[in-house]
């Protein structure tokens, strides 16, 4: 006689099978660009001045439904925020707009668990304290999103971490890394560093006579600091498209391959198929543009022009992180940067200073 088999002794495929993964249906994806869009127009919220100028306090937390631990965390980041906007306002930055959309990229529901991917695309409007500051400051940034359905079918969010590996949006806490210094042993022409000190003494840069275009590489950048151009491949998994991009502009404005093997870094090039190291690679670019005397160092970051290059160490142990151009001065002294990953338009050098104080920094005339 055929016995009845507890659940107990069925195959786990057959007693309790776990839901499987699904694409999120057009409300729901909805609903989760409204939950991201509530936090990070909160975090772009609590740096700009209100209508009468004065630098407000943004309240705390948001409106979409958060866990506990990451509401903490939330509020952490906006009171960072805030502390950065008051070191801002000490370097006469302030801005007086922020617009901020979330698009959703992908969204898989399985069962009350969701794994979101959004972009973040944000435009703040700087105020005129010096009267020569450019009208605006953009980025695009990745998030992905954990979120989890509670009681009455709320999503309640209880995660948002950052894709992109670059210096984090102007509107991102920064997370503290500890130095570790390291040496590989091998020689390298890794150049001087940088003062970050403002004002900087004059270093005017001579634009003409020299063979490069600098504003074809500072309009180069700024048309395609978001829409990627397709005649080259991007690079934005491990190590970031920073000096890709960074090469790519240079190129337009008139910069000569050297051909030779790719890991040589007294080489630059790049063709449909390869490219040096020191196309893509931020140490490589540096020992590249050093010893070929396509660049020398500057004294002080703030002496850097239009097709000017700076990198940055980060968390100081010796080995530089990411590559941005100027493509934008003020007639009082500030440079404006724009960059891939984190995707970024004309950012001030002070925005740079304000979230990475302890970075070591390496300014390149061009």
């Amino acid at each position: 006689m055929a016995g009845i088999l507890s659940s107990a002794f069925l195959p786990t495929s057959f007693a309790s099978a776990a839901p499987r993964p699904h694409a999120a249906d057009g409300a729901t994806v909805s609903t989760f660009a409204r939950i991201a869009g509530d936090v990070l127009s909160q975090r772009s919220q609590a740096l700009v001045e209100d209508r009468g100028g004065r630098h407000t306090s943004a309240p705390t937390g948001a409106k979409a439904r958060m866990s506990a631990q990451l509401k903490r965390e939330e509020d952490a980041a906006l009171a960072s925020l805030r502390s950065r906007k008051t070191r801002l306002n000490a370097l006469g930055e302030s801005y007086t707009g922020a617009d901020t959309h979330v698009s959703v990229n992908k969204a898989t529901v399985s069962g009350k668990q969701a794994t979101v991917e959004v972009t973040e695309d944000t435009t703040l409007t700087y105020k005129k304290v010096r009267g020569d500051e450019p009208a605006t400051t953009g980025f695009r940034t990745r998030y992905e999103l954990a979120l989890t359905n509670t009681a009455g079918s709320a999503w309640e969010l209880t995660s948002i971490k950052s894709q992109d590996n670059g210096p984090v949006a102007v509107n991102e806490p920064t997370v503290a890394k500890t130095a570790v210094v390291t040496d590989d042993g091998q020689t390298y022409p890794d150049g001087t560093p940088a003062s970050t000190k403002y004002p900087a003494p004059a270093n005017p840069k001579t634009k003409t006579g020299t063979g490069y275009d600098y504003a074809a590489m500072a309009a180069y950048a700024e048309k395609y600091w978001k829409s990627y151009n397709p005649a080259y491949r991007q690079f934005n998994g491990a190590g970031g498209d920073c000096t890709n991009f960074v090469s790519q502009a240079l190129k337009a404005g008139g910069w000569k391959n050297v051909p030779g093997s790719t890991d040589d870094y007294r080489n630059w090039w790049y063709d449909g198929a390869l490219q040096t190291n020191s196309w893509v690679g931020v140490n490589d670019f540096a020992w590249f543009t050093l010893s070929n005397q396509r660049a020398t160092n500057l004294a002080n970051v703030y002496q850097m022009d239009v097709g000017d290059v700076l990198q940055m160490d980060f968390d100081r142990d010796g080995s530089k992180d990411h590559s941005m151009m100027v493509t934008y001065r003020s007639s009082t002294g500030t440079p404006y940067l724009t960059y891939h990953s984190t995707n970024t338009y004309r950012k001030s050098l002070a925005s740079l200073i304000a979230s990475y104080p302890n970075a070591v920094y390496f300014a390149y005339r061009t």
